[in-house]
């Protein structure tokens, strides 16, 4: 395969060989419009972490910008810790995904998630919550930190 049509996406959400999972699609960043890139599989159960603590990963877009704060803090957050350890086609840079990032996937990829379980963001709610994804019937809500959720690394890249 050439330079070209390893950037050249398929369609929204089929597997895009050598990026590291299932494409969904273009978003707005900071840095700029970007393709999003799901990790083909999920990868286990995890909690969010620091039940009753209070952190700065508030972002509801920016799930590379939470998981930056929740692995300073130290062993606290299993799942961005799981999710940033993750790697596909050489790609180490998944991070664990905003609501925002989750609820993308659900609109423009849902076939290639599970609906039997609710899927973990990096946004925290409160303290004591994280807000979660249900991939039934798309429902945003949040759940206490110290639960388990199902984890689906994310990565992204400029367009």
């Amino acid at each position: 395969m050439n330079a070209q049509q390893q950037l050249t996406p398929p369609a929204i959400g089929e597997v895009w060989p050598g990026q590291g999972g299932i494409y969904g699609g273009l978003r707005q960043y900071p840095e700029g419009l970007c393709h999003i890139i799901f990790a083909a599989e999920d990868i286990g159960r995890h909690a969010y972490g620091d039940y009753g603590v209070s952190v700065e990963a508030v972002s509801r877009t920016d799930g590379r910008a939470n998981t930056a704060i929740l692995i300073a803090r130290e062993g606290k957050h299993p799942a961005a810790i799981a999710a940033s350890g993750y790697n596909a086609d050489g790609h180490k840079n998944f991070y664990l995904p905003s609501i925002g990032e989750l609820h993308h996937g659900w609109q423009y990829a849902p076939e290639s998630f599970s609906e039997e379980w609710y899927y973990l963001s990096s946004t925290q709610y409160s303290a004591h919550y994280a807000y979660y994804m249900d991939f039934e019937d798309g429902w945003l809500s949040d759940y206490g930190k110290d639960l388990e959720r199902l984890v689906r690394p994310v990565r992204r890249f400029l367009q």
